[in-house]
């Protein structure tokens, strides 16, 4: 991100401290504004729209049973998106966040739906625990989609979502590859799983892990391990930033993909917001590794971008503290003495 002058600092800092309240009351709230106003690159931030982009697509690693659903969920699972029926329809809805979903490689035949975006790389990743998941070139087009999505969007803040069945997986490699963190510190329960699904998945990540190096850089751990909808979500974190936009980061998945973008890219790490502590295990040690802390912490874990929408109405809240609060001046009101 472009950093911004002594001056335009000098300015934001008093701009904050003359609002009619103690200084640093609103705590995190003031952080969020100046988070937003550095980005903007102005005092007077806009924080009108939001969107959602859902991400959606099957992983080969399915085939060694690291997940508690069968991977024709994934596809049911679009199917509902599109007919308004899952949990981010829902909150999407309340919330007024446009909301986009794409099939980014979704086994079986391609959905025909008029609001699906098809950007299908292929029907599914490899199986990673035999293979690379993807060509160096699928990596590349899913992060050129990616990319190409959030270009295209005109919103103030863009919220990623995804959908995959065994996406933990692949996220859980992803960063062990990238950060070094411990794979029994990161493997959890995904959709359901019991302990025995929980030592059977540990058994096949750890397998699957040791056919690469212990640590890999941004591009081979994604080529290696992710999906085509985790790449996506790398592709669209950067380009969202680069357009000087919020990127409103969900849980578990959707920061395994911040991992690598922020490897990539750490320069845009301004732009990012971690919206929510997943309650999937070892989300809370990735975050504590990169050095955030999430806004909320409500024990979900679904996914599909319901806990960065949720962050939502406090990046606008963030937003209006700047340009509708008034100063002690403009409301006559006496400063501390």
């Amino acid at each position: 991100m472009p950093r911004t002058s002594a001056e335009f600092e000098t300015a934001l800092n008093l701009a904050i401290d003359s609002k009619t309240k103690p200084i640093a009351s609103l705590g995190r709230l003031e952080e969020l504004a100046a988070q937003i106003c550095r980005l903007q690159g102005t005092l007077r931030p806009v924080m009108e729209r939001c969107e959602l982009i859902v991400f959606a697509a099957d992983h080969g690693i399915a085939e060694q049973g690291v997940s508690a659903y069968p991977q024709t969920v994934t596809q049911q699972m679009v199917l509902n998106f599109l007919n308004g029926g899952a949990a981010s329809n829902v909150i999407a809805e309340t919330l007024g966040i446009m909301m986009r979903v794409v099939d980014a490689g979704v086994i079986g035949a391609p959905i025909d739906h008029h609001d699906l975006i098809n950007r299908r790389v292929a029907s599914g990743t490899a199986d990673f625990s035999q293979e690379p998941a993807m060509t160096d070139e699928q990596l590349q087009t899913a992060l050129a989609h990616g990319t190409e999505l959030a270009l295209e969007t005109q919103c103030d803040a863009i919220c990623i979502g995804e959908m995959g069945i065994a996406n933990t997986s692949a996220a859980t490699l992803i960063v062990h590859k990238i950060l070094g963190l411990a794979l029994e510190d990161l493997v959890g329960r995904g959709t359901g799983l019991d302990d025995a699904g929980i030592a059977r998945k540990l058994s096949v990540l750890r397998r699957a892990s040791a056919r690469t190096t212990a640590k890999l850089d941004w591009r081979s751990a994604l080529a290696e391990y992710a999906g085509f909808e985790i790449a996506m979500m790398v592709g669209a974190m950067i380009a969202a930033a680069d357009s000087r936009r919020i990127v409103v980061v969900d849980g578990f998945i959707a920061t395994s993909a911040a991992v690598a973008a922020l490897t990539n890219r750490p320069e845009i790490d301004g732009a990012l917001v971690f919206a929510h502590l997943s309650a999937e295990r070892g989300h809370a040690l990735i975050l504590d590794a990169l050095g955030v802390l999430p806004l909320l912490d409500l024990k979900m874990r679904l996914g599909e971008g319901t806990g960065a929408m949720l962050a939502w109405p406090i990046l606008q809240s963030a937003a209006a503290i700047m340009n509708d609060m008034a100063t002690f001046q403009s409301a006559g009101v006496r400063r501390k003495s």
